[in-house]
């Protein structure tokens, strides 16, 4: 039997002894990765809450170490980084829609404008088409509508039903938030005391090397995503294009979905100045849209993104097409940032010396983080 099992060994070319060495290995790696993803997508409810608390802990967590560091109650520290965050948001978001809701009118008086006038181009102009053709094409999208009327209804319904659930997963992000405000390093420090003690010093500077990453990059994101809506807003402001100020708000909102975010947000933009003003301040806008997003590419994200925490654009598409299509927009909000996380723990845990690399990863993101 030796010999049978010598015999049939070496009877199979090294070439698909390997192939099939590695074909195993690599199913396995793909169903335990299946078996994460469906496991996040059966836990999504608590998982979103808790991976958006993360991101805006990243964020908050260096003005929270700076009052620590500066005599400040750690808890009052906390308390007031959030109640000042809460404060800016709430007044800016109340400043948005009291601006939207001043600016529809004229928005809608502008669009109608716009359509009257084409309607007067389809029977006037080069078409020459009858008011017959225009009228009915109107009754059929009316028609349309209102025979899709009952399921619109019932998609609004099914939404309204998830509000207990947005609710939910509110107040468990915002209590995730201030736990990991107020402590997150010591619960850090309790969950890998999971690790074998002779990995577990090793998986710490992994995560603490993926987290400076995390807080460059939300850092980084923040400061662009501003300058998107500044640049474009007063584009928009000066050209008199209605609801300026909600569409630069939807411009910051969207930068923090890399590459795709700024353009869709800066393509209602030119929608909207078309609809409004005509196609000369539409290109005008789109000019505009194209100019800051040259700035962002060439001079924003290279300045203030670290050598750790700046992606390959292959690599921030295929993630953002697989969190999109895994967990919708929050999955597409959270990809790149997670891809920036385990960029730089892998390099750590598969270095040499951790030490020193994770050294080299604080010194090119420049962020201090207290340990």
């Amino acid at each position: 039997m030796p010999a049978s099992r010598g015999f049939d060994h070496e009877s199979v070319e090294p070439l698909v002894r390997k192939s099939a060495a590695w074909a195993w290995r690599l199913l396995v790696i793909a169903l335990a990765v299946v078996v994460c993803l469906w496991g996040l997508w059966e836990l999504e409810v608590i998982f979103m809450p808790v991976a958006l608390a993360t991101m805006v802990t990243a964020l908050l967590l260096p003005a929270v170490d700076w009052l620590d560091n500066h005599r400040v109650n750690r808890g009052g520290a906390v308390a007031i980084v959030l109640l000042g965050g809460a404060a800016l948001f709430g007044g800016i978001l109340t400043f948005v829609v009291s601006q939207f809701i001043s600016g529809l009118p004229d928005l809608v008086e502008q669009v109608t404008r716009s359509i009257e006038n084409l309607r007067k181009w389809l029977v006037e102009g080069p078409a020459h088409l009858s008011p017959e053709q225009i009228n009915s094409a109107g009754d059929t999208a009316i028609k349309t509508l209102r025979d899709n009327q009952e399921k619109l209804t019932s998609g609004a319904l099914s939404t309204a039903a998830t509000v207990t659930e947005i609710v939910t997963g509110a107040l468990l992000m915002l209590f995730t938030l201030i736990f990991l405000l107020h402590g997150g390093r010591d619960i850090y420090s309790y969950v890998t005391k999971l690790v074998p003690a002779g990995s577990r010093e090793r998986a710490r500077a992994a995560g603490r090397a993926g987290f400076r990453s995390l807080v460059g990059y939300a850092r980084a994101t923040f400061l662009v995503a501003l300058v998107d809506a500044v640049g474009i807003g007063t584009g928009l402001a000066i050209m008199s294009i209605p609801l300026a100020l909600p569409l630069a708000s939807l411009v910051f909102l969207g930068a923090f979905i890399p590459l795709l975010g700024a353009v869709l947000t800066g393509s209602l933009a030119v929608v909207v100045a078309l609809l409004a003003k005509g196609w000369i301040y539409a290109l005008i806008t789109l000019a505009v849209v194209i100019g800051v997003m040259q700035l962002e590419a060439h001079v924003l994200q290279p300045l203030v993104m670290g050598r750790a925490v700046s992606i390959h654009p292959l690599a921030v598409v295929l993630a953002i097409s697989t969190g999109a299509v895994v967990a919708g927009i929050g999955g597409a909000l959270l990809s790149v940032p997670a891809v920036a996380f385990l960029n730089s723990a892998i390099r750590v845990l598969l270095a040499s010396d951790p030490a020193e690399v994770e050294a080299e990863l604080e010194e090119f993101e420049g962020v201090v983080i207290q340990e």
